[in-house]
């Protein structure tokens, strides 16, 4: 089932997406919700970011190339981040260029989204807390990676976050290709099998770090193949299973400067 959040007629609302309609729904799709009868065509709404998330958390370095080179041993402390809930935005809103940067990078990434609270959870149970799945890019500008390793400024701008365009509930996470082009060439292809740390050790692992809330997104790691994208630029980040998320590159007006 898919999921997806959008605006019609200045109004927030949730849907069920079938062929190309949305099926609108009242409630929580996370608890309980019901149909409201009402139907409208997916071209005549605004697809929005499919969750609004307090937090977002990604890994980082998390794929090899080919299956074969996936290490025995997970590592003893993953590298993982935080982007603040202002980086979200959803399908086809611009990605921005910060001031004084002239290029940024693109990660096309399967995203998780959480469906109920997980705290302590043991990798053997973590699916029972996972609600669907979505496709995250997790624009990053290195430029302002500190030489320490500091991540966190380099991926928290405003539009650094886009997600959607829908939330996909049926899904075999260890089975799918992440995959990216930009402007119509192909940049990224590689399948979740490709991962250094897997889906359920890494939400395991996060959830004896910190409480992961309902609605709170992981980004899993990007395959080989990110690069730098600019001005005018157009990036499809793709999973078969959930859809295309599409966003341009523009300009911003931002005030922070490159140090």
């Amino acid at each position: 089932m898919k999921f997806a959040r959008f605006t019609y007629k200045n109004k927030t609302s949730f849907g069920i997406v079938e062929d190309n309609r949305l099926k609108v729904i009242v409630g929580d799709p996370f608890e309980k919700w019901s149909y409201s009868g009402e139907q409208v065509s997916i071209d005549e709404v605004k697809l929005l970011s499919p969750v609004a998330p307090k937090k977002i958390i990604g890994i980082g370095a998390n794929y090899v190339e080919k299956k074969e080179l996936v290490p025995s041993q997970l590592p003893e402390i993953p590298v993982f981040f935080l982007k603040p809930s202002s980086s979200v935005i959803g399908p086809e809103t611009p990605v921005s260029l910060p001031e004084g940067l002239d290029e940024i990078k693109f990660e096309s990434e399967l995203a998780i989204v959480i469906g109920k609270e997980a705290k302590n959870v043991e990798k053997e149970d973590v699916l029972d807390h996972i609600f669907g799945y979505t496709i995250g890019n997790d624009v990053t500008a290195p430029q302002y990676f500190h030489s320490d390793g500091h991540w966190t400024l380099g991926k928290a701008f405003d539009t650094f976050t886009p997600l959607g365009p829908v939330i996909e509930t049926e899904l075999d996470p260890s089975s799918v290709f992440v995959k990216a082009d930009v402007n119509g060439e192909q940049k990224q292809n590689s399948p979740t099998e490709c991962m250094i740390v897997p889906l359920r050790e890494m939400v395991s692992y996060l959830s004896k770090v910190m409480t992961l809330h309902t609605g709170d997104v992981i980004l899993t790691g990007s395959p080989l193949g990110a690069h730098f994208v600019k001005h005018g630029d157009v990036v499809k980040c793709h999973i078969d299973e959930i859809g295309s998320l599409t966003n341009s590159i523009t300009r911003s007006k931002s005030t922070v400067n490159v140090q």
